[in-house]
Order: structure tokens, then sequence, then C-alpha cells
């Protein structure tokens, strides 16, 4: 399968994974035009996922709707998102001819938030970023942490799609956090050269997640050491590793 990052706003990226036959599912259409260029490369809309509610995820699929008014789509419980969909849930199987996923129930970004894992990828919306991890608006960090851990056990080999294009942001808080870690230092150095490249940085593959992300770092020494230093004290659990890791990094500027 081709796996193709379709630029959106700023920093979003929308994801068309594309069969040989060469029909397409777009994930979290935040801009139809994006999807719209791409069809008119070949691309064929097959489906369309939802991460969760944010208008920067599903701003552009009203606008698809209207060129393909058949056109499926699949998005979590939500009284927020107001489109005709299938609603899906943990658990849940899409399956259409050519693609087969898993739907995890990722809470935490948002209350409903759910990613999809099939094919070796992982869409992952805002809850898990190449090198971070997504604020919490609405969950606790027991339910971050918890989603986060169940992201980091898929298998090795999962390409990590996420949301945006935060890699050099998360590079930055992240070598604050955890400075001697090599592989660390040089997943920044490649997404530095990337982005000088104007190439996006992710996929990353979760193997790399698991040995430079301090949010799936939870309970590394060098992570809990540096957690301990600003509190004061030794952490008393890794949910307070990864609260204070996440306050920490919303008030971070490199």
């Amino acid at each position: 399968m081709r796996l193709t990052t379709l630029p959106a706003f700023q920093d979003n990226y929308i994801w068309a994974l594309q069969a040989p036959d060469g029909r397409t599912l777009f994930v979290d259409p935040g801009q139809a035009q994006p999807v719209l260029d791409a069809v008119a490369q070949g691309m064929q809309p097959a489906a369309i996922l939802l991460t969760h509610h944010h208008d920067d995820h599903t701003g552009g699929v009203a606008e698809l709707r209207r060129h393909w008014p058949q056109l499926p789509v699949f998005a979590p419980e939500d009284e927020r998102i107001g489109l005709e969909c299938e609603r899906v849930g943990e658990g849940a199987r899409v399956s259409l001819p050519g693609f087969d996923f898993t739907v995890l129930a990722v809470p935490g970004h948002t209350r409903s938030h759910v990613a999809f894992h099939g094919h070796d990828h992982l869409f992952c919306g805002d809850t898990l970023f190449s090198l971070g991890c997504g604020r919490m608006f609405e969950g606790t960090p027991a339910q971050m942490l918890a989603s986060l851990q169940r992201l980091a056990a898929l298998p090795a080999r999962t390409q990590v799609c996420c949301g945006h294009e935060y890699t050099l942001g998360n590079a930055a808080f992240a070598r604050h956090v955890d400075p001697t870690n090599a592989a660390l230092q040089r997943r920044q150095k490649e997404a530095q050269d990337m982005r000088s490249r104007s190439l996006p940085t992710v996929p990353s593959l979760l193997a790399d997640e698991r040995a430079c992300n301090p949010f799936l770092r939870t309970s590394a020494a060098p992570v809990v050491a540096a957690i301990a230093a600003r509190l004061g004290r030794a952490p008393e659990d890794e949910v307070e590793v990864f609260a204070e890791l996440r306050r920490w990094k919303d008030g971070f500027r490199a």
C-alpha cells in the first residue's frame, strides 16, 4: 500500500492510504481541497476515517460528501461530530475491500478519541506525536498515559501516522528531558534534515518512538530523574511522572 501525507492548514496532515487498485482511505480531512487535489491525481476515495471531533480533523468532510454523497465515514461516538457516519469504538473493525483496521479507544486529548490500526499503520490523530503527545483537553493524566501505553504496545514495525508536524518542537523538549539519549539525538538530526528539505518527519517507526519519546518512557530512569528534579522529590508513580512531564511541556519554550 502507498501512504501519502497531504499537508493542510499550517501544520496538519491528512493521511491517504492507497491500495494497489487506487482505492484510498483518507484520514482526518480537516480541509477538502488537499483531498480533491489528490483525487485529481488518481486516488479514488474509498472511505474517510476520523479520529476525533476537532474541526481541523473533520472540517473538510461535508464538502467531500457533496462530491461523493455515498462515501463511507467512520467516526467515534461523539455528538460533536454532526455528520451522517458509522460510529465506531473500542474493538470495532473497519473492514472494506482491501482494508482492515481495528479501532482503539484512546481518550485523553478528547474524551472520545479513537485510533485506527491495520496494515502496519497507526492513525492516531492527536494522541501520539513523533517525540511527543497531545494536550489533555478533556482527559486525565491516567487516561492519557493508559492510551499511550496501549499504542506503545503495538508491534515495533508500526508506522505512527499522527495529525501534525510537531517533531522538531517535540525534539527540543525531549532533549531537555533526556539529553544523553543517543537514539533521540539521531532522531532529532534526522528530523532537522527532513524539514530542511521540506519533507514530512512522519510517519515515524513505533520502535523509534519507544526509544526516543519521553511520553512513552515514563518508567525510564533518565525521565524519572528529570521529573524528580522538578518535583524536588521522587514521583509517586508513573502517572505523576506523566502528569508533570505534560505540564512541563505545556509551558516549555525552546
